[in-house]
């Protein structure tokens, strides 16, 4: 049964790796190749500056998450968060489906490396998910408000119909509703304990012994959870502060890269066309890094704004883009294999969360 179930979730994982291939030979055949490689060509030292947001991303993330630990954990060391950070997004990022793999991870990590039981790594990385997906609701928000001009005006020639702008409206607050109330539950009573007693019955002895065996560390993690409810308001609007500081950092990221090009597009047209290919990243979850997808979003955006020549610098965008990622899951998988982590030991935690 389960190799049948690792047999299955290992086909639609490479399925979606394989469309994202398929999208990007579609995307490279559609672009001018060499007007986008001669663009690059001609790029000096600042274009290194597009290294840098994807660097802030990672610190404000760590800063984010080492807030959220039960004080019962003791004092997290802050470096040794920031490389389990990067190597956790590596893996979600760069694998099929990988945050499956990237997020059980994180605190087998925490408990390897840092000395974190395990209950409070659980805890802690189930409220920053929550409040990475409520942040994004407000991030997608103040990108639909700011560009939402833009986005109703390029609307059809973007997706084929009017109303982009209030889509996006109505999409960030739904995404944000769903996320407050999912961490509201979360933190209030024993949903953990909950989660338990419904997995109970499945039906396999194997997974009920597995899981009686593991009883105490469900209850153990509920009670995590609500002493982080416990800390307040004061401890989680910082946070989310940080979160959305951290969101901010992929449309940095896209207008530096637009301003090395040369390209004059103004910050909040960039918030607003990042916020919605951000979400579209997020749907098509199980393609690797939105490989294709978010690529030809650009270049749709491009288009309708009146990007000049959008077909070379918009392949020549995507490509940036891309290299800049290449360099950062190559460190990534870097300290990953400097510190002894290997692919199979990730596999192996994720199974063993199912």
């Amino acid at each position: 049964m389960q190799a049948r179930k690792k047999g299955k979730k290992s086909w639609t994982s490479y399925a979606g790796l394989l469309a994202g291939l398929a999208l990007i030979v579609y995307l490279f055949s559609k672009i001018d190749l060499a007007g986008s490689m001669k663009l690059i060509a001609s790029l000096g030292p600042s274009s290194l500056l597009i290294l840098l947001p994807y660097l802030g991303l990672h610190l404000l993330e760590t800063a984010a998450w080492q807030r959220l630990f039960p004080k019962e954990s003791g004092p997290v060391p802050f470096f040794g968060l920031f490389k389990i950070q990067l190597v956790a997004e590596t893996v979600s990022m760069t694998l099929p489906a990988g945050v499956a793999v990237g997020e059980p991870l994180r605190p087998w990590l925490c408990r390897k490396f840092l000395g974190i039981p395990l209950p409070d790594g659980f805890a802690s990385v189930a409220v920053r998910k929550l409040l990475l997906g409520l942040t994004q609701g407000v991030y997608t928000l103040l990108g639909a408000i700011a560009g939402f001009g833009m986005l109703q005006t390029v609307s059809v020639q973007v997706v084929g119909f009017q109303g982009l702008g209030v889509i996006m409206i109505v999409v960030s607050l739904a995404i944000a509703v769903v996320f407050s109330l999912f961490l509201f539950l979360m933190t209030n009573g024993n949903a953990v304990q909950k989660l338990h007693r419904l997995l109970m019955k499945i039906p396999f002895e194997k997974v009920r012994a597995w899981l009686l065996e593991r009883e105490a560390g469900f209850a153990e993690t509920d009670q995590k959870l609500q002493h982080i409810k416990a800390s307040g308001m004061g401890v989680i609007l910082p946070v989310m502060a940080i979160y959305v500081a951290a969101w901010m950092m992929l449309a940095l990221e896209s207008y530096l890269i637009l301003h090395v090009l040369g390209l004059k597009v103004t910050f909040f047209q960039v918030l607003a066309f990042d916020t919605a290919l951000t979400i579209l990243r997020a749907i098509f979850f199980f393609i690797p890094s939105g490989l294709g997808i978010q690529d030809l979003g650009y270049l749709a955006f491009f288009h309708a704004l009146g990007v000049p020549d959008y077909l070379a610098y918009g392949g020549a965008f995507v490509m940036l883009r891309r290299l800049k990622e290449v360099i950062w899951y190559s460190i990534g998988y870097g300290v990953m294999f400097m510190e002894g982590i290997h692919l199979r030991d990730a596999e192996q935690v994720s199974e063993k969360s199912e």
